[in-house]
């Protein structure tokens, strides 16, 4: 029987590459200004970035401590609440018609929802590769508008307060909107005696130092009153804004009397 020889055929498949490349990244000075490696050049940059942060913020903490309030006081009531200066934007806009009232869930929910919405998926709705301020103008533009309006709303929170409320309040806000007249300009540095600290229910209208608040500034209340009228004051009160009796002991109604009029 016959050898039939047959021949092999080998067919080469156009999926894998006849010659190897090694998976070595482009030359990125191939692309000047348009991208760089992730290692080491753009992170360095965020490294030195957060590193000049954190050390400003040290340096803030260590020359300026945090101003810290007098404790909580319940007889207090010219005490006026404002939240933190981060959330002072969305506290002055809940004063606007359109966000407060009947349209309080749009001020409160709506708005800020849309907002931070827009923050979290904002790469997904500016696919733009182009990084030039110039040449991404919605992107910008809603940025400047973020951080104009943030700027300004917590500028006019602030200059609100210090209108309504004198700055002898440290800053806090309006909250509520106190009707309550602005008391007349007090002395920082001035310190009430503890015949005065010790009458909570006077702190409450007049201030800790005397300072004003819902009543007015008792500084220098003996320039106008004597001894005699203050105890008068004290007793009976002064209708309708200041009622009386709120000190019943006779001998520490004279002793408060005597001091304030000396304050001139």
């Amino acid at each position: 029987m016959a050898k039939h020889e047959k021949d092999a055929t080998f067919v080469g498949d156009s999926r894998i590459p006849a010659k190897r490349i090694p998976n070595i990244a482009p030359s990125y000075s191939d692309f000047p200004g348009k991208t760089e490696p992730f290692w080491p050049n753009f992170l360095l940059k965020e490294w030195m970035v957060a590193a000049v942060c954190l050390v400003g913020f040290l340096v803030l903490t260590v020359s300026h401590p945090s101003p810290l309030t007098d404790k909580a006081n319940p007889n207090d009531t010219s005490f006026i609440p404002l939240p933190d200066w981060y959330f002072l934007f969305l506290y002055q806009m809940l004063k606007y018609p359109w966000a407060a009232g009947d349209w309080v869930v749009l001020g409160t929910v709506i708005i800020p929802g849309i907002a931070f919405g827009a923050l979290l998926l904002a790469p997904w709705l500016d696919t733009s590769k182009e990084r030039r301020p110039s040449r991404r103008p919605v992107a910008t533009g809603l940025m400047m508008t973020a951080l104009v309006s943030i700027f300004y709303l917590t500028w006019a929170a602030d200059h609100e307060h210090t209108l309504n409320h004198g700055s002898n309040h440290g800053g806090s806000g309006s909250g509520g909107g106190s009707n309550a007249a602005a008391p007349a300009p007090a002395d920082p540095s001035f310190k009430a005696d503890a015949l005065w600290t010790a009458q909570t229910g006077c702190m409450g209208c007049h201030g800790k130092n005397m300072e004003g608040g819902m009543g007015p500034n008792l500084q220098k209340v003996g320039s106008k009153y004597d001894e005699n009228q203050i105890a008068e004051i004290i007793k009976n009160g002064i209708p309708p804004a200041m009622p009386g009796g709120l000190i019943q002991d006779e001998e520490a109604i004279q002793k408060l009397a005597e001091y304030m009029a000396t304050l001139k």
